[in-house]
């Protein structure tokens, strides 16, 4: 039986991951006290086949009973119960957006600063989070984008590396992508927006697609990305980041960047990654 606990930063979106898992046949318990980890899990496992898929969120809104969590997840390892945790994260900055957008006091700090808040929930959790065997950053992530993460780790093989790579494309012209880690300039290929009955077409479309890797140099470009990115993705691992966020950019994030990115995003699913494609200017 599948046992996950799901758990992490209040606004990180545990409750949309909890949707989702459900959605995927999991049977769901949200805000489960942690005291009754070890006997919930013990009933579910008792269930033979019944309940062979179990998604419980597990958080700070249970107050002082968040804080016997660490003893019942022993509980579940005497007892001979397997589990995973999901742990899901976010900037300070987009959980402070997310508060304010829903104007809501964070639940450590129901009268004070939501940065205060973060803060503490943050420390609190630390150790939590290093247990964890998947951790999601939803920092940069739409609903459906962490739905197609979910889907991947947990219906494509239960992927286990924690670095999920999100591969975006943009326009220059219409600035820079400002989280980007690693960003590379395309504007060296020859513009599909030169070609009048490509113009109006995006990257996303074969014919422009053709015409972006009819050129030697982009097949060369690719190639050389792919040894980088695969060189420099085991020593992320290795220093504990969880999110890669790769910017593929152009003039206008429409036709050459759009292409690349999905070949680059291609390739690196086919190699196994957690990835994720994204298109700014195409939103």
């Amino acid at each position: 039986m599948e046992f996950l606990v799901i758990t992490g930063m209040s606004g990180a979106g545990k409750s949309q991951a909890m949707k989702v898992m459900e959605d995927m046949g999991y049977y769901c318990m949200d805000n489960l006290p942690p005291a009754l980890l070890p006997k919930f899990a013990e009933l579910c496992y008792e269930s033979k086949r019944t309940i062979d898929k179990v998604a419980v969120v597990v958080d700070i809104r249970g107050g002082e009973f968040f804080y016997s969590l660490f003893k019942s997840l022993e509980g579940l390892t005497d007892k001979g119960l397997g589990y995973k945790i999901l742990f899901l994260d976010a900037s300070d900055k987009t959980l402070i957006k997310r508060y304010k957008e829903l104007r809501r006091p964070h639940p450590l700090n129901q009268e004070g600063s939501i940065i205060d808040g973060i803060a503490e929930e943050r420390k609190l959790l630390e150790e939590l989070k290093n247990r964890s065997y998947y951790i999601i950053d939803t920092s940069r992530l739409t609903i459906g984008m962490l739905k197609d993460e979910l889907y991947n780790i947990f219906l494509e093989g239960g992927e286990s590396r924690k670095l999920s790579i999100l591969i975006t494309s943009f326009g220059f012209k219409h600035g820079i992508l400002m989280d980007g880690d690693l960003i590379f300039d395309v504007r060296f290929l020859p513009n599909p927006y030169y070609i009048p009955e490509l113009k109006k077409v995006s990257g996303e479309n074969k014919e422009t697609k053709d015409y972006v890797f009819k050129w030697p140099q982009t097949n060369i470009f690719i190639t050389k990305v792919i040894e980088m990115l695969e060189f420099l993705i085991p020593f992320y691992i290795e220093e504990g980041k969880t999110q890669l966020v790769v910017g593929i950019g152009c003039t206008g994030g429409f036709h050459r960047s759009v292409a690349i990115t999905n070949e680059i995003g291609k390739i690196l699913k086919e190699n196994g990654h957690r990835t994720i494609i994204n298109h700014r200017e195409l939103r």
